[in-house]
């Protein structure tokens, strides 16, 4: 764990990393005491600054490290979603001039999606050019966050509210325009945090018939599942996974937060639920021909798809390298 430091005040929090690790945001204190959204690579952190306002904070950064979403206050002194790129913080406003927050951004920083607070209510928004943000609605309830999209932007995912009030994990995709309760683990509650690149996995945290918030893996073959059941041979007795935020772009790896018996204490968790094996595009368990076909395929395309094995932007020989090492993985 490396200590990415501040901008001269003594706190600092990290909530987003490009594909390749090199870039990393987030907010940190100045010596004024108020917190700035940064933009930290190779070393150094650069504050992004604000909107005219005394703060912001970056909450993600597309897979590249070039553009970057968050909030900032602007002279009003109202929080406003931003999209930063090269050096420009964008203001990406909201209706009548209300507040709005920014999550997350498709892979290429085209689409983001987050929040706006509409007649009294915070309702889940997606934004793309010219920056005119879309309300998502909501499950039947008055509210809605959306904290996920995927690579394509054409499905985000997030939390709204059912009729009685409790708050669900959702699913909305750009063809149906409409949300898809989740459901929960046997409680009341649960909200999607993360989703992979193809919008296959989605991860987040739900309420079990004991009413207690569980880490959970949604797929729409499986359903809302329990990593604590799942993966219950690879918990000490009486650990737990608590919540699930973020999962790679395959779908393979989660982290999140839960409570370690062993030391006695929260902590990070990184799952490495070993599907897809490394090398299978088509995810279907085995890396064969199929695999090795779609990648040829795709040869020499550009923008980050299940092909770009290796997540870098372009589909090539490093690509092909990792479905020939790893020919014949799970068959």
């Amino acid at each position: 764990m490396q200590d990415l430091g501040t901008l001269g005040g003594h706190d600092s929090r990290a909530y987003g990393v490009s594909a390749n690790g090199l870039v990393v945001v987030g907010d940190a204190q100045i010596a004024a005491g108020n917190y700035i959204a940064f933009r930290w690579e190779n070393g150094v952190m650069h504050a992004l600054g604000t909107l005219g306002g005394n703060g912001s904070v970056a909450r993600a950064v597309s897979p590249d490290g070039t553009v970057v979403v968050g909030s900032a206050i602007d002279t009003t002194g109202y929080w406003r979603a931003f999209r930063w790129e090269n050096g420009v913080m964008h203001n990406l406003g909201a209706p009548y001039g209300g507040w709005s927050k920014a999550y997350a951004l498709s892979s290429t920083g085209q689409v983001i999606v987050g929040e706006i607070y509409v007649t009294g209510r915070w309702v889940a928004a997606l934004w793309t050019w010219p920056w005119s943000p879309v309300t998502l609605g909501t499950l039947g309830g008055r509210w809605s966050e959306s904290y996920g999209v995927s690579a394509d932007g054409q499905i985000v995912v997030g939390e709204a509210t059912l009729p009685d009030g409790w708050g669900r994990a959702f699913r909305w995709t750009v063809n149906r325009q409409q949300m898809e309760d989740l459901g929960t683990l046997g409680g009341r509650f649960s909200v999607a945090l993360g989703i992979s690149a193809d919008g296959r996995v989605i991860v987040g945290k739900a309420e079990n018939a004991r009413y207690r918030l569980h880490a959970f893996r949604w797929t729409a073959e499986g359903g809302m599942e329990d990593l604590n059941v799942t993966y219950a041979h690879l918990l000490t007795n009486g650990s737990f996974l608590g919540e699930a935020r973020a999962v790679s772009p395959d779908g393979r790896y989660i982290v999140g937060s839960g409570y370690n018996t062993a030391t006695a204490r929260g902590e990070a968790f990184l799952l490495d639920t070993a599907f897809p094996p490394r090398g299978d595009v088509d995810r279907n368990g085995c890396v064969d021909d199929a695999d090795l076909l779609r990648v040829l395929f795709e040869f020499g395309a550009q923008g980050y798809r299940n092909e770009d094995l290796n997540w870098d932007g372009t589909i090539d020989d490093a690509d092909l390298l990792v479905v020939l090492f790893n020919f014949g993985g799970g068959c």
